[in-house]
């Protein structure tokens, strides 16, 4: 084997210098760190690392900065210098490549995704000295998959971001509708029906923005002290309208009392759940929740009379926008298989997965038990 690669990483935060050096070191990489673009550019030139690693905004010297000096350097047109950056903006990889980057990499980074990262610029700088040709081709099509992937962020959170007011207009309305003591029962009918469509959607906006901020490493849980009755009893006002209309009665069993974890996401945790469970339950039948101790935490478990979900499909529901359904949409009785086109259930594992739990689905005998594990807080 030959030495080890060096990779100088230049960051002017040195909590992320020091994770940095910490993840390359225990890979078996020589890592030389700078504070600065300035000392950045000195280290290069001193040292002639294998790989750079450049913050993009640093005070002095930025990163593209550093990067077009360093490219002008004796050996610096064939290093592999890799962004590492908190503003995940197409501008912003915009100006990176045109600075000279290879690569794009979003603070906060995940350890095994850093030494992917250098390992994959290692690699095509390689390939580029080997086959300048492929490299280009293999380069321009990363750079425009990239360039996708964050417009459609950008596109995204500035839909999430407009649909709100909107969504909160039409609540606001019905709500006036309701307290109208003019209107008619129709009237209210359709006020109530508009703000249950109203909240339903706004819930999924919410989850829309959570979910970007989980790609970004940015969804964290506050955990506080829940009352587990108060809890479920919130839950059940909110939907009690979607199970009236669905002919389906909404019961509790809570053997467990309290839950820590974050109050707002279990809400919504249990508010997809339930909503899952009355879309696929029977009329005349009963969605359960259920909470009692297990294995030093809480299991909360929600429970249906419906028609339940494969064994092979107990994985897929939690995926995004992916269809559970049968290939011909039904099973042999002609009943609509359980199915999951949103990000309800992908929200649930993601926000679970978040207080370290885990979510799993059972048989009900009959129907689907969707249950939900939380340690207790150390």
């Amino acid at each position: 084997m030959g030495a080890p690669a060096t990779i100088l990483v230049v960051d002017d935060n040195a909590e992320n210098r020091a994770l940095a050096e910490a993840t390359l070191t225990d890979d078996g990489y020589l890592v030389v760190l700078a504070e600065s673009g300035e000392a950045g550019i000195a280290a290069f030139e001193r040292e002639r690392p294998d790989c750079v690693l450049l913050d993009v905004r640093m005070p002095g010297i930025d990163g593209p900065t550093a990067c077009e000096r360093i490219r002008m350097l004796p050996g610096g047109h064939d290093v592999p210098i890799v962004f590492v950056t908190a503003q995940r903006d197409v501008d912003t990889f915009d100006r990176a490549l045109h600075a000279g980057g290879d690569d794009f990499l979003t603070k906060p980074f995940r350890p095994n995704e850093l030494v992917a990262r250098v390992q994959a610029a290692l690699k095509l700088r390689r390939l580029a000295v080997e086959r300048s040709d492929l490299y280009a081709q293999v380069k321009q099509q990363r750079d425009d998959l990239q360039r996708l992937q964050l417009q459609k962020e950008q596109l995204v959170a500035f839909l999430v971001h407009d649909l709100k007011n909107p969504v909160n207009a039409i609540e606001l309305h019905a709500e006036l509708v309701l307290r109208d003591p003019g209107g008619t029962e129709r009237s209210r009918r359709s006020a109530a029906k508009i703000r249950e469509e109203g909240r339903a959607l706004l819930r999924m906006i919410t989850t829309l923005l959570d979910i970007a901020k989980a790609d970004e490493g940015r969804f964290a849980p506050a955990r506080g002290r829940i009352e587990l009755d108060a809890l479920v009893g919130a839950v059940f006002d909110e939907l009690e309208i979607r199970a009236h209309s669905a002919g389906v009665k909404l019961a509790r069993e809570l053997g467990a009392k309290t839950l820590s974890a974050d109050p707002d996401l279990m809400r919504r945790v249990l508010e997809n759940l339930v909503e899952n469970a009355i879309r696929y339950a029977p009329e005349e039948s009963e969605v359960r929740v259920l909470a009692q101790a297990a294995q030093g935490g809480i299991e909360l478990r929600v429970q249906d009379a419906g028609p339940g979900v494969p064994p092979h499909q107990r994985e897929l529901v939690f995926e995004r926008f992916v269809s559970a359904g049968g290939e011909a949409g039904g099973d042999a009785g002609g009943r609509s298989m359980r199915a999951n086109r949103g990000l309800g259930l992908a929200f649930c594992k993601l926000a679970v997965e978040a207080h370290g739990g885990r979510i799993w689905i059972e048989d009900a005998c009959p129907g689907a038990a969707f249950c939900v594990w939380i340690a207790h807080a150390d």
